[in-house]
């Protein structure tokens, strides 16, 4: 699978150094949204979460999103969950042509979301690992043409 490095616009937002923003790259890629838009919608979703008693943070735009707050964003945009993978099941899906449908997508990567368009990667680094990348499902905007 092709990949183009993009940071979703995160230079050009005024945004420096290192951050666990993933999802946050991934999503205003995908979406087709400012890095600022996005980052706020995120924030102000996590806002409305609870801290946990042992210690956990809420998400974060910048420092990570959990997976529950991830959901919560999509779901609002319109986006649907389609898994890849399930309990038991020995095939496994890769970040490889082929494997993903034809559109915008965010897909969750181990420990990771990242942006394919079309197809081609869009991040920071390559997360592929040249074809051998899991990938457990992606989020889509509207109907996505199947793989294959």
């Amino acid at each position: 699978m092709d990949w183009k490095q993009d940071d979703g616009g995160r230079a050009a937002a005024g945004y420096k150094g290192h951050a666990g923003d993933c999802f946050t790259r991934a999503l205003s890629i995908a979406a087709e949204k400012s890095y600022s838009e996005i980052y706020d919608l995120i924030n102000a979703t996590a806002k409305a979460e609870r801290a946990k008693k042992n210690g956990r943070r809420r998400s974060d735009a910048r420092l990570g999103v959990y997976r529950h707050t991830v959901d919560k964003v999509m779901k609002e945009l319109g986006w649907t969950w389609t898994p890849l993978t399930k309990i038991g099941q020995k095939e496994k899906s890769h970040l490889r042509d082929g494997e993903l449908p034809n559109g915008r997508l965010v897909v969750l990567c181990s420990k990771h979301y990242t942006a394919v368009i079309d197809g081609v990667i869009h991040d920071t680094y390559d997360p592929s690992r040249e074809g051998t990348g899991m990938a457990y499902g992606y989020y889509h905007a509207a109907s996505v043409t199947e793989a294959g």
